[in-house]
């Protein structure tokens, strides 16, 4: 089967918004992130198991608010008590997670084609979500995630990188157009490029 991006219409290359007389490198980056394995894993209220004893990829399952377990190639997200996302580059990881963790006391579920994935990178990518959400984002580390809204779109928030600021945002894929140009449009005070 073959995938489509949920942006493949609507995401464009180029400068837009108040670039003229910068430096391209300055301006704020924005680009859609494909092809990557999401999972999610919930665990059933009535299981006993410990999360805690489950590795996936050589990672743990994060059990604090905000936190993210990361090698090279997955990232995996606390979404809430007994919840995380896993996203990762390898594909096979599915059939692994399914062979760790029992299906008495977890629900895992491939959202892979379900989420539109957008990336904020540059300096000034806390300022443009600080427009249409109101988590404090000045709290926002490196390896930490967090839910919240985007001008009324239910969303995920990965903090990347730091220097410069990475920032990925996933949303379900049904409302990624309307994410995306709120985005781009918040955007469109400090310049961007598509990339």
């Amino acid at each position: 089967m073959t995938t489509v991006s949920s942006l493949k219409n609507i995401h464009k290359k180029g400068l837009f918004g108040d670039h003229e007389g910068k430096k391209e490198d300055s301006l704020i980056g924005i680009k859609e992130i494909k092809n990557l394995l999401i999972v999610q894993v919930a665990q059933y209220k009535n299981s006993s198991y410990q999360a805690k004893e489950i590795s996936i990829d050589g990672l743990s399952l994060p059990e604090e608010a905000l936190k993210i377990s990361c090698n090279d190639g997955t990232r995996i997200l606390w979404c809430g008590p007994k919840n995380w996302l896993l996203i990762s580059r390898n594909k096979d990881l599915l059939k692994n997670i399914k062979k760790i963790v029992s299906e008495k006391d977890f629900a895992v579920t491939d959202l892979s084609h379900s989420r539109t994935i957008i990336e904020i990178e540059g300096e000034n990518s806390k300022e443009i979500l600080k427009k249409g959400c109101p988590f404090n984002f000045n709290e926002l580390k490196k390896d930490n995630s967090v839910n919240s809204v985007f001008n009324g779109i239910a969303i995920t928030v990965d903090m990347i990188e730091e220097n410069p600021n990475i920032i990925r945002v996933f949303a379900l894929r049904s409302f990624g157009e309307s994410l995306y140009h709120s985005i781009t449009d918040a955007c469109l005070e400090f310049g961007y490029r598509g990339i």
